[in-house]
């Protein structure tokens, strides 16, 4: 059962992360746009996440299956899958939330699509705030 949810979760996720060499060719730092220096942070951020995510996932599913040997991390990813709950391995590395998993992992996904399109598209006529990491730094690059 707790298998089956890992590979639902995964499918969820994307297979790469961002490519930030691409990202900082599309919107290169300058002093004259301080928004790519935000973007081009919070896809590090992102990218770090997202790394977390999914290795501790794959090593829990190997976990299961006996490949490798079950550490108290991957037994809290177990747990959190189970229960629903966001492992504190994630919190770690993410941006504050209070979600359950379910919602937690919909939300994350939403999070890089609106960075896939800011890369894609350039930047949004509006911002969705509360979907940056770093909340602090996209206010200080707006001003």
């Amino acid at each position: 059962m707790i298998k089956e949810k890992i590979k639902g979760l995964l499918d969820k996720l994307p297979k790469q992360p961002f490519d930030m060499s691409e990202a900082e060719r599309l919107h290169p730092i300058s002093y004259k746009e301080s928004m790519n220096t935000v973007l081009l942070q919070e896809l590090i951020r992102f990218n770090k996440l997202l790394k977390v995510v999914k290795n501790s996932l794959i090593d829990c599913a190997k976990a299961i299956d006996g490949f490798v040997v079950m550490s108290s991390d991957l037994e809290l990813v177990f747990d959190g899958v189970f229960d629903n709950r966001v492992p504190a391995i994630w919190h770690k590395v993410s941006y504050p939330s209070l979600k359950p998993m379910g919602s937690w992992i919909n939300n994350f996904v939403d999070r890089l699509n609106f960075m896939k399109k800011w890369i894609k598209e350039g930047a949004p006529p509006s911002f969705w705030i509360s979907g940056f990491f770093f909340t602090q730094s996209f206010l200080t690059g707006t001003l």
